[in-house]
Formats: C-alpha cells, sequence, structure tokens
C-alpha cells in the first residue's frame, strides 16, 4: 500500500507539471503540495489499515472541497 501513496504521488505530480505549463499557476502549487504529502506518507511504512484510512480521509476531503467548490463558488459559462 505504502507503493500505491508512491504512485499517486508520481501521478500527482505528473499533473501539477501540465498544470504549470498550461500556466495555472493555482492549481499546480496545489497539486505539488499533494505530491510531496503523497510520496511523504509512502515513505513512512505504515501498516496497511492506517493507509486505507488516510486515503478515505483525502477521498472525503476531495469529494467534500469539490462538491462546495462546484455548487457555490464556479460560475456556469453556457458554452460562451
Amino acid at each position: 500500500m505504502d507503493r500505491m501513496f508512491r504512485v499517486l504521488g508520481f501521478w500527482t505530480g505528473i499533473f501539477a507539471v501540465l498544470f504549470y505549463i498550461g500556466h495555472m499557476n493555482e492549481m499546480a502549487l496545489l497539486f505539488f503540495a499533494q505530491t510531496v504529502i503523497l510520496i511523504a506518507l509512502g515513505y513512512l511504512g505504515l501498516s496497511e489499515r492506517v493507509y486505507v484510512y488516510i486515503f478515505a480521509g483525502y477521498c472525503t476531503l476531495f469529494f467534500v472541497g469539490f462538491t462546495y467548490y462546484s455548487v457555490f463558488i464556479l460560475v456556469p459559462s453556457f458554452g460562451h
């Protein structure tokens, strides 16, 4: 399970670079921070149960944040 956190860190790092190239600096910083955290967690060597709990918390935080953003902050463009 610790390897999967390093894999998640790798992919968030790839997305961070792509966001940076696309001049989306705030999103790039968010993904660079996630990369550092996920890779650091991958090298801690915790138990499988703790890794699953951390991943569940990560998913819950993402879903709550994304739902808040999409409902209260995002302004629809209607294709214009």
